[in-house]
C-alpha cells in the first residue's frame, strides 16, 4: 500500500514536521516516525514538546536527551510487527548551544568563561529563536548517522511555524546587533567595562540602564557578549551550513494543520515561503478532519429514543432532544471542515499531495492509537 507519506518515508532520510502550535505535529511525528519503522526503517524521532504526550504514547517514563530505543515488545502487544526499530530523542536546547560553544570558542578556557557565565544560562535557552535553531542543529548533528535510516523532526510548538525557518537568521542577528555591539565596544581587550571609548549616544543609553540596574549587571553583560562574539564567526558561518541543509535533496517537508481558516492560512503561508526558499513540500497532512455522521439527512427525537432503548441506557428525559441537535452540530461541522479542506486544496494544487486524518475520539495517550494513525498515513487518509 502506497500514500505520500510513504513514498516519503521510503524515499527521503530527513521528514521534518511542522505547523502552528495545537495542531497535532507531534502526534504525527511520531505515528509516522512508528509506520516508518513498521515499513523497516531505523527510525530516530527528535521531539521538542514540552509536553511529552510523544513520550506517554511510546511508554518511555522520561524522555531524555539521549537516544532510547523503543522495545519491541510494547508494538507487539499494540498489534503492530516492526520490521525496523524506532528510537526516541528529547531536544535539549541548552546542552545543544553549550556544545556549540565548546566547539566554536577560540580556546578551551575562553569556552569554559563562557558556559559558567550566569547570564549564558538564561540567554542559551530565552534567545529569540535559539530552541528552533538549535532543533536545526541537533537536526545536522545526527542527519548523517548511520544508525538511522529516517529522521523524524517534530519542530519546536511555536505561535507561529515561520519561526522555525526564521530562527537561524533571527539568533545571528541578535547576536551581531548594534546594541550587541555597543557592549563588545565598552569591554576593553583588559577585560573591565569602560563607558569612555563607545559613541556618546550609546554611552548615555547604557548609563540610564546602568541607574536602574547597576554597573555590576552591565560589566555582566558586557563579558558575556564579548565571550559570544569570540564565537560569533565560526556560529554564524554554521548557522548558514545548517540553513542550507536543509534545502538538500534527501529532506522534505511534512506541513500540519486543523481543517481551520486560520490554521490552514497559516501553513499555506509556510508552504509560499518553503517554495520561496525552494525548500521541498512533501505533503500537507490536515489532522482532526471532521466526517460526517452516517445518518446525513439527519435524526428525529423517535429515531434517537429507539437508538437509546436498543441499547438499554438510562438517560434525562431531554437526551433524545440533544442527540439532535448533537447530530445535527456534527454534521454542520463536517461540512465546514470539507469545505475549509476543498478550498486549500485548489490553492495547492498538484504539486503538494494532501492527506485528511479523521479525528479521534479521544486524544492520542497509547500505541494502539498511535497506530491507527499510522495505518491512516499508510492508507492515504480519508477520502
Amino acid at each position: 500500500m502506497s500514500s505520500a507519506i510513504t513514498d516519503l518515508i521510503d524515499n527521503k532520510r530527513v521528514l521534518i514536521v511542522a505547523g502552528a502550535g495545537g495542531v497535532g505535529k507531534t502526534t504525527t511525528a511520531a505515528a509516522i516516525s512508528v509506520l516508518g519503522a513498521r515499513r523497516g526503517k531505523r527510525v530516530l524521532c527528535l521531539t521538542i514538546d514540552p509536553a511529552k504526550r510523544l513520550a506517554e504514547s511510546l511508554g518511555i517514563t522520561e524522555m531524555s536527551s539521549e537516544a532510547r530505543e523503543v522495545d519491541k515488545a510494547r508494538f507487539e502487544a499494540a498489534g503492530m510487527q516492526m520490521r525496523g526499530s524506532l528510537t526516541a530523542m528529547m531536544l535539549d536546547t541548552k546542552r545543544t548551544f553549550d556544545e556549540l560553544v565548546v566547539k566554536y570558542s577560540s580556546t578551551p578556557r575562553k569556552a569554559e568563561k563562557l558556559l559558567q557565565n550566569k547570564l549564558y544560562q538564561y540567554v542559551s535557552t530565552s534567545l529569540a529563536g535559539t530552541q528552533e535553531y538549535m532543533a536545526m542543529e541537533k537536526l545536522a548533528a545526527v542527519k548523517n548517522d548511520p544508525r538511522y535510516d529516517l529522521i523524524v523532526l517534530d519542530t519546536p510548538p511555536t505561535a507561529n511555524a515561520l519561526d522555525f525557518l526564521d530562527a537561524p537568521e533571527r539568533l545571528t542577528e541578535a547576536l551581531d546587533s548594534a546594541a550587541m555591539r555597543w557592549f563588545v565596544e565598552a569591554f576593553q581587550s583588559s577585560g573591565k567595562f569602560s563607558l569612555n571609548i563607545i559613541a556618546k549616544g550609546a554611552a548615555a543609553v547604557l548609563r540610564g540602564i546602568g541607574k536602574i540596574t547597576g554597573g555590576g549587571f552591565l560589566e555582566a553583560i558586557s563579558e558575556l557578549i564579548a565571550e559570544l562574539n569570540d564565537l560569533f564567526g565560526g556560529f554564524k558561518e554554521r548557522a548558514a551550513m545548517v540553513q542550507k541543509s536543509l534545502r538538500a535533496a534527501d529532506v522534505s517537508f511534512v506541513l500540519v494543520a486543523a481543517p481551520s481558516p486560520p490554521s490552514i492560512r497559516e501553513a499555506l503561508f509556510f508552504a509560499e515561503r518553503l517554495a520561496e526558499a525552494n525548500m521541498p513540500r512533501g505533503g500537507f497532512i490536515v489532522n482532526r478532519f471532521h466526517l460526517p455522521p452516517p445518518e446525513r439527512a439527519g435524526i428525529t427525537a423517535d429515531d434517537a429514543r429507539r437508538a437509546i432503548a436498543m441499547r438499554k441506557l438510562t438517560l434525562e428525559d431531554d437526551a433524545a432532544a440533544r442527540l439532535c441537535t448533537a447530530h445535527k452540530d456534527m454534521g454542520q461541522l463536517a461540512s465546514f471542515d470539507a469545505f475549509h479542506v476543498e478550498k486549500l486544496a485548489e490553492k495547492l494544487g498538484a504539486d503538494v499531495p494532501m492527506l485528511k486524518i479523521a479525528a479521534l475520539a479521544s486524544d492520542v495517550y497509547d500505541l494502539t492509537l498511535l497506530g491507527q494513525i499510522a495505518d491512516a498515513l499508510e492508507s492515504g487518509g480519508v477520502s
